[in-house]
């Protein structure tokens, strides 16, 4: 995938153009980000000439530049449009009180002219330009149509004052998108400028790009972790918020992970790297955020094509205005004429097909300083209309920070016997619970790959392997059951972990967990927000979901369930919902990805940094806390609000002045300064989510 900025790329009407036209030309899969000014490709071979010729076709002085793999703030404010504004406008005061310093109609003339070539020049090229592609329907085109009407029957001071009026709209809109462009890439500019990599004794700033793994950098105190690594030396305190939204420090010690965009605060820390820049955390976000609004709301695609319909439908109705009334009616053409030219100015679509995607760009950008990365812009409407959330129990309503409290041995094995038997088998899995064991006591595992002859884990039951010709099964009492395996069945609220050794029941391990801090007041929450039903879908026993069902407060529990159980629960619920509401899913990511992919918004949390976890989930939240759910159905409840607001007001201004105009009530400069004055109002109104 290639990336491109369009510096200086402001007209949401021009992206659309440059899009079909890219795809006319040899580029299908163009697609181009109006909230982050990009232009993005698939294809392998580039001319970037040619790209950068049919970009300028449609909007000279766009200037194409090859993007990095970081969110840069390119956009500047163009200030040699506000020097031809003040210019234009001391002519046109020069031409309506030239008739009182004595000049000629002429003089006044020229003045007018004069005033009006300097704001109107650009505008004329581009309708000239687009007239040789035959494309007629967007705002050059009826702003030159307009105004140079306006002069063919006389209204000079109105001609120039219509393209004025659109030219210092014009600037004040793109100074607005390009600020509200600015702010909202700079809630996601968290990568790090430079890495400090310790080479034979020196250290030398390179950057993170450019840094290999297993290289050893210092992040001295105030500057930003460049690179995901495990900590060599030092302990510090390390700001999470670009990453997690939490405003409390970390503390990191020796032989903890760091995570590039992550702040230290204090201490120095030596880390050796773990990963590549373009694999890291902070890598991962960006492009995360960076692509997530090419995935387009229904309202986005909507108004996309409502502008496309309705244009041409508003030329037609003023063609007709002019040309009726005066035909068959009998009526005077100028001011018929003139009424159609007022029709043309407000009809421009500008302000619909800009602030809407901004505001959900703008959307995005507040969940991603909330620590939740959305993977694009129409899961803000899925997760607003969220109507039932379900939860998985381990690690997302509980710690998932497990501590063994029992070991239990059977049969002929000792309990020393029985824990060298489970570090055996769980040293190669990466689950939470076998990681736990794997911590206990003093016993280490000194078994290596080279010593199984066989190793599958089984989802949602546990661990089937041979070892030196054993067969060794760890894992829960399904697992047990599906083997024949003669155990002893328990009534415990603790997780139980079972082992056999070539059919004989060597004992259990005893694992206990419990619930987060904020786990019973996000339930409480979500039914406040309406949510008609939250319920918990778990492995685990039925004694143990029953426990934590209650103290939570759930409408409902599903226990003793794999991973296919998961999500025939689900499909049941999407079968008895309606089409209008949706489910949220939210899990760990790794072991349910099935149901996570099933929902209709998968969200998984607790897996800052897990590639499975950003690969499956459509919503990721970057810390521990399910109280994080309430922020992002509450932020996208708001940004759609918001993206209604902008689509009532600028329908009901434009209905408002084209019915003023067609009974003459209003003159074509007021509807010029209505259609530029809403458009700046809905992008401003696009980006108060970010406040």
């Amino acid at each position: 995938m290639q990336k491109y900025i369009l510096k200086g790329l402001c007209c949401a009407g021009c992206a659309s153009k440059i899009e079909k036209l890219l795809k006319e030309q040899g580029y299908p899969s163009a697609v181009i980000n109006m909230a982050t000014s990009e232009l993005i490709l698939d294809e392998k071979e580039i001319d970037l000439e040619k790209i950068t010729k049919i970009v300028t076709s449609i909007e000279p002085g766009v200037i194409v530049i090859p993007k990095q793999s970081e969110i840069k703030i390119t956009n500047e404010i163009d200030y040699n449009e506000l020097k031809k504004i003040v210019i234009s406008s001391v002519f046109f005061i020069l031409g309506i009180f030239s008739s009182h310093f004595g000049y000629s109609l002429s003089i006044q003339l020229l003045f007018f002219i004069v005033s009006y070539i300097l704001v109107g020049q650009k505008v004329l090229k581009k309708t000239f330009q687009n007239i040789k592609r035959l494309d007629f329907f967007d705002e050059n085109f009826l702003m030159s149509i307009a105004t140079i009407g306006a002069f063919l029957i006389g209204e000079y001071p109105e001609g120039v004052a219509v393209m004025l009026f659109y030219s210092i709209g014009e600037f004040f809109q793109n100074i607005a998108v390009t600020r509200s462009r600015n702010s909202i890439k700079s809630l996601v500019s968290i990568k790090a400028e430079y890495a400090n990599v310790l080479e034979n004794g020196e250290t030398i700033k390179v950057k993170p790009e450019n840094v290999q793994i297993g290289q050893t950098i210092i992040i001295k105190p105030g500057e930003k972790v460049p690179i995901d690594g495990i900590v060599l030396n030092g302990k510090s305190s390390l700001d999470t918020s670009a990453l997690t939204g939490e405003s409390t420090p970390k503390s990191i010690n020796r032989d903890e992970e760091v995570l590039s965009g992550m702040i230290n605060l204090s201490g120095l820390l030596t880390v050796q790297t773990t990963k590549n820049f373009s694999d890291s955390a902070v890598s991962k976000i960006l492009n995360l955020v960076e692509s997530a609004s090419i995935n387009k709301t229904k309202t986005e695609k909507f108004i996309t094509k409502f502008a496309k319909v309705y244009t041409p439908i508003i030329v037609f109705i003023a063609v007709l205005l002019a040309v009726v009334p005066p035909i068959i009616f009998n009526e005077p053409f100028v001011p018929w004429f003139y009424k159609a030219l007022i029709l043309l100015v407000i009809s421009c679509p500008c302000a619909l097909v800009l602030s809407i995607p901004l505001g959900y760009f703008a959307g995005i950008g507040r969940l991603a300083k909330e620590g939740i990365l959305v993977k694009g812009s129409n899961y803000i409407d899925v997760l607003s209309k969220t109507t039932y959330v379900s939860f998985d129990k381990t690690g997302t309503l509980t710690e998932g920070k497990f501590k063994v409290t029992k070991v239990v041995s059977k049969n002929e094995f000792s309990g020393k016997k029985l824990l060298e038997i489970a570090k055996m088998v769980e040293c190669n899995s990466n689950h939470p619970i076998a990681k736990t064991i794997m911590d206990f006591g003093t016993i280490s595992c000194k078994t290596s790959l080279d010593d199984f002859e066989e190793f599958s884990e089984v989802l949602g039951k546990g661990i089937i392997s041979r070892i030196n010709g054993s067969e060794i099964i760890a894992g829960n009492e399904k697992l047990m059951e599906e083997k024949n395996i003669n155990f002893e069945k328990l009534d415990v609220y603790e997780t139980a972990v079972h082992f056999a050794v070539d059919g004989v029941y060597a004992g259990y391990i005893l694992i206990s967990d419990k619930l987060k801090k904020d786990s019973k007041e996000t339930v409480l929450e979500l039914k406040k927000l309406g949510i008609k039903k939250v319920s918990m879908l778990t492995g685990d026993k039925k004694d143990i979901a029953e426990k934590i069902a209650s103290e939570l407060n759930l409408d409902e529990y599903y226990s003793d369930l794999l991973p296919e159980d998961k999500v025939k629960i689900i499909e049941e619920i999407e079968a008895n919902k309606s089409k209008k509401e949706t489910i949220a899913f939210v899990g760990e990511g790794i072991n349910d990805a099935p149901v996570i992919a099933r929902a209709d918004v998968g969200i998984s949390m607790g897996t800052l940094g897990s590639d499975a976890a950003i690969e499956t989930a459509d919503v990721v939240i970057m810390n521990d806390k399910p109280s994080k759910l309430i922020s992002a159905i509450k932020i996208s409840k708001r940004t759609q609000n918001i993206a209604f607001q902008n689509i009532f007001v600028i329908l009901i201004v434009k209905i408002a002045f084209i019915s003023l105009g067609i009974f003459g009530e209003t003159t074509m400069w007021q509807a010029v300064f209505a259609d530029v004055g809403v458009a700046l109002l809905s992008v401003l109104n696009a980006v108060r989510i970010l406040k």
